[in-house]
């Protein structure tokens, strides 16, 4: 099978569901071997692993806990060994603490810095060489619309951690662009998911702050990410899209 992205290698943290899942299924459609990381659920991640196969390209299921620093740099040399390179990083991997400030405990606010913050620093640094020795690259960081707008109370954590994702973006943008590494972030919206099902008590309050009046379907975000990692994304480094059905508009 070839595609735009025949002969590259990508890993998707937190690929083995939602989000990062279709990120995953969408690089292999497009020709390349697909590395993902996942926590739990180890028979989704291999049934992730099982589609990317079935499109002709080569898998690799890693667990992996983005908590864990060290499990973050040993996720990016597995994949790059076993796979034999590495040429793009989704940042994808989160989860979504939701609460009254006042309810919020630290252990809580430790545990979302290093999953959507730190991780992502530590995989963007352990992937940089790779991606160097590859001839360039794409790092590629899942944030939030709420990073930009939060119209509802109650997500100040969520979006004090993935708006950290835009200085993240726009430093390893200057650091590794004389490379000709890029590095770009796409804030989803509301999208059906196991996290944020469209069909949940809450999810007609979120539908009406959309200007579509619907749910982003996982696809839609997984195409901004092709778009992103493909030779059209070339010359895009720095910036954050947002795919979030006019919630910000």
């Amino acid at each position: 099978m070839m595609g735009e992205l025949a002969g590259k290698v990508a890993l998707v943290t937190g690929g083995g569901r939602g989000i990062g899942a279709a990120i995953a299924l969408r690089l292999a459609r497009n020709g390349a071997d697909v590395a993902l990381t996942y926590v739990q659920a180890p028979e989704r991640a291999a049934a992730v692993v099982r589609e990317i196969e079935k499109l002709g390209r080569r898998g690799l299921a890693i667990a992996a806990d983005a908590a864990d620093p060290e499990a973050v740099t040993s996720a990016v040399e597995r994949a790059a060994t076993e796979l034999g390179r590495l040429d793009i990083l989704v940042n994808n991997a989160g989860i979504a603490p939701y609460g009254p400030l006042e309810d919020v405990r630290i252990e809580e606010v430790d545990t979302t810095l290093a999953i959507h913050v730190r991780a992502a620093y530590v995989a963007s640094q352990a992937a940089a060489h790779h991606l160097r020795d590859g001839g360039g690259g794409r790092i590629i960081s899942i944030g939030s619309s709420l990073a930009e707008r939060v119209p509802y109370p109650g997500w100040t954590l969520y979006s004090m951690s993935k708006s950290a994702l835009i200085g993240l973006t726009k430093g390893l943008a200057r650091d590794l662009g004389p490379a000709g590494i890029t590095a770009n972030l796409v804030h989803p919206g509301s999208t059906d998911t196991e996290m944020n099902p469209a069909d949940s008590p809450d999810a007609d309050f979120e539908r009406g702050f959309t200007a579509l009046g619907r749910y982003a379907r996982p696809d839609d975000i997984a195409a901004t990410v092709a778009h992103l990692a493909g030779p059209a994304g070339a010359y895009i480094t720095g910036t954050a899209i947002t795919v979030d059905g006019g919630v910000t508009a």
